[in-house]
This record gives structure tokens, C-alpha cells and sequence, in this order.
């Protein structure tokens, strides 16, 4: 990779706070000869399933944000050398192994490309959107590469694979533009949850090393937050949302538990969690109970992402153990305890005292997506009121 194209990354910064220009994807068919040797495509954008000028460049061109397709990894000792308690960091379970992503270091990236215990997943992470979700890179019999077109639909990062150059909708995992628009990605279980909560309940999780192979002019970023203030506001920033309004059931950026299950959504409220701490709830036919704790930074606030306010992290799981529905309640010491046998439970969903000391709950997929974000995409959801 050369040193423009990690130049062109900050592209994106000046872009949120100048208001650049926005072109829309279907202008590239008639610039491509000018564009031709910065950023080709052979995406087909005749076939689509989205309004092609809802789509807005975010500045970078194609790859001008880099994924890590390359990942190494350290150890829970290790990382806690430059991790703060309260930085949050994405964290996928899979097959037994357990990786734990810094979002100090994929706010950069947006994208890793990854293997994890033998499965191929790409670990994602919008910052406009709050967004990270996790994929199987498995589809139509060939393994998928993914990296950042450069473009935002609704403030939502558009993925592109490197073998068809479909372009993919990050929040819904959907193909809408190019040859695979209208399948959808398998999602994956993925929560963001304070380093502290990492260290202390998963200590074999593999960390994402910051040696990710890039420049040290542009590592030296990793720990710092570009969008500064950003979950502060009132609104997304307008240049990069094309849509008539927000849902006004929430505050646009209020943060929910975002649940979705056979064509049913459910959005649970941060700040309605932050009171009760547990919420039990049914998505068509599965019965969810949903744990906060305090203690996870905002990556998109402070300069300093490990300085940001505490916005506290959710974790999402059957409530169903050995046939039993279970009925929780936190404890008061930011753990959690089941009324049925009395066992203590840590945000992570495992069972550290009790009866079932040693069992783990089963993850349910879900985002801790804006409100804005979930309810542009997802707008027959159904808001949890705490009742």
C-alpha cells in the first residue's frame, strides 16, 4: 500500500467537518475513464435494490479507509499494557475461541477481515452509525473479502466484497448494489464491552494486536477518536443522512439493543436499561433477556477514546437453559442473578456462582445500533417501553 492511501483516510475527517461534495454512485459509469486509475469498479450498478442517490460519498475513495486483512493477535496480559478499563472493544465467541477487537484501532479500520477457530468472519464497525456487527465470509461456495467503498447510505458504512465488488449495506448485512443485491451475509454474535470486562471474564481472549501492519505515521492514530463530540448531537450529520426525517419515537442518538428475529424487530432503549439493567423480552418466538452494566466509554465522544462518558454496554441471550426459561434480576454489583436457582451471572452471560456455576447463556445476535440508524433501516420495529 502506498502512503497516499493512508492520507487519503483523513480525507474523511475534513470531509464531516467541511461538508464536501457528495457524488452519487450512479455518476460512475460516466467518470470512470477519470477515474479510471484511482478507484475502477466492476460492480454493475444497473442492478440495485436501493435508490442509487441515497448513497453519499464520505470522502475516501474505494479502500481509502483500509481494512486489516491480516490480523495478529496478543494476549489479555499483553494488550492490558496500552488498554484502558473503559475502552470498549468488540468481542465475537465462535467454535470456542474467543477475539476481542478495540474499537481504538478499528475506528480506523472499519473492517477485519479475519479466521477465527477455523471460520472466515469479517468483524465491522461503523462509527457514525454505532454500528458493529459481525459476518460469515462464507456465501455462494467462495470465501469473501471485505473492504470500504468510501461510500454512507443513511451515515451507514457501504462494504464492498473484493471478489464481485457487490456492495453491502454494513447494518443489515444486505447486498445493494452489483451482483449479489438482494441476498443478505449470515450475521454473527458480536457485543462491545469495557476492557475491563474482557480482561476480568474472558482472560483467554486473543486481542487484536496494534501492530496491524500499517505505517507508524499511521498507527499513531489507534486511541485517538475522529468524530469528537459526535454522539453529543442532536441529529447525524445531514450531508451523509438522505432521508426525510427520524423515527421521533426516541432521540436520534439514543442507543438501543437492536433485536431482529424471522421479520420481527424490537429496538430496547439504553436509557431505559440504564434503570432496570435487565429486560426480559419475546422476538416472534424466542425468549431474549438483555443485561447493562455501566463502565464502556463512547468510542465518538471524547478526543481521548478511552476518556469518553460512560455509555454502558448490553449483552443479549436465550433466556432457555436445559429446557428452563429463566427469570433474571441484577444483584446490585453489576452482576446478575436468576430467580429460578439463585446462580450469579456476569455480563458475559456465564455463570461464575450457584447451581449452574460454569454454564454459558446462548448469544443472541444483536447491535447497540443509534436509534437513527436502526429505525431508518428497520422502521416496523417495535420499541420497548420497560413495561
Amino acid at each position: 500500500m502506498t502512503l497516499a492511501r493512508f492520507r487519503s483516510s483523513n480525507v474523511l475527517v475534513a470531509c464531516l467537518f467541511a461538508g464536501c461534495a457528495l457524488r452519487a454512485p450512479e455518476a460512475l459509469s460516466q467518470e470512470r475513464p477519470a477515474i479510471a486509475g484511482r478507484e475502477a469498479w466492476i460492480t454493475d450498478f444497473a442492478k440495485h435494490t436501493v435508490p442509487l442517490d441515497e448513497i453519499a460519498s464520505g470522502g475516501p475513495s474505494k479502500d481509502g479507509i483500509p481494512s486489516i486483512d491480516r490480523p495478529s493477535f496478543v494476549s489479555v496480559r499483553e494488550a492490558d499494557d496500552w488498554l484502558e478499563d473503559r475502552e470498549p472493544v468488540a468481542v465475537v465467541r465462535l467454535n470456542g475461541a474467543i477475539r476481542a477487537y478495540p474499537l481504538s484501532i478499528l475506528i480506523w479500520h472499519e473492517i477485519v477481515n479475519d479466521w477465527i477457530a477455523g471460520d472466515p468472519v469479517t468483524v465491522t464497525y461503523c462509527p457514525l452509525c454505532n454500528t458493529t456487527l459481525a459476518f460469515d465470509r462464507r456465501f455462494a461456495g467462495q470465501i469473501l473479502d471485505f473492504g470500504a467503498t468510501g461510500r454512507l447510505r443513511h451515515s451507514d458504512l457501504v462494504m464492498y466484497d473484493r471478489q464481485s465488488e457487490t456492495w453491502w449495506q454494513q447494518a443489515t448485512g444486505e447486498g445493494i448494489v452489483g451482483e449479489h443485491a438482494g441476498a443478505r451475509l449470515t450475521p454473527l454474535p458480536a457485543v462491545v464491552m469495557s476492557w475491563r470486562s474482557v480482561k476480568t471474564q474472558m482472560e483467554h481472549a486473543q486481542v487484536l494486536s496494534r501492530e496491524t501492519g500499517f505505517p507508524d505515521n499511521f498507527t499513531q492514530r489507534y486511541g485517538r477518536n475522529p468524530y469528537q463530540g459526535y454522539d453529543r448531537r442532536k441529529a447525524p450529520w445531514r450531508q451523509f443522512f438522505r432521508h426525510d426525517g427520524v423515527d421521533a419515537r426516541l432521540p436520534a442518538m439514543e442507543r438501543v439493543v437492536a433485536l431482529e428475529r424471522n421479520g420481527q424487530y424490537l429496538a430496547v432503549p439504553f436509557s431505559v436499561l440504564r434503570n432496570k439493567r435487565v429486560a426480559h423480552v419475546r422476538v416472534d418466538d424466542l425468549d431474549v433477556v438483555v443485561f447493562w452494566a455501566s463502565g464502556t466509554a463512547s468510542a465518538v465522544d471524547h478526543s481521548n477514546i478511552a476518556e469518553g462518558r460512560d455509555v454502558g454496554s448490553s449483552q443479549s441471550f436465550s433466556r432457555v437453559v436445559n429446557g428452563r426459561t429463566l427469570t433474571f434480576e441484577p444483584d446490585g454489583n453489576g452482576r446478575f442473578r436468576d430467580r429460578e436457582t439463585g446462580s450469579t451471572w456476569h455480563l458475559s452471560g456465564r455463570a461464575v456462582e450457584g447451581e449452574l456455576e460454569g454454564t454459558q447463556l446462548t448469544e443472541v445476535v444483536h447491535g447497540n445500533h443509534f436509534w437513527f440508524a436502526w429505525g431508518v433501516f428497520r422502521p416496523e420495529t417495535k420499541v420497548w417501553s420497560g413495561e
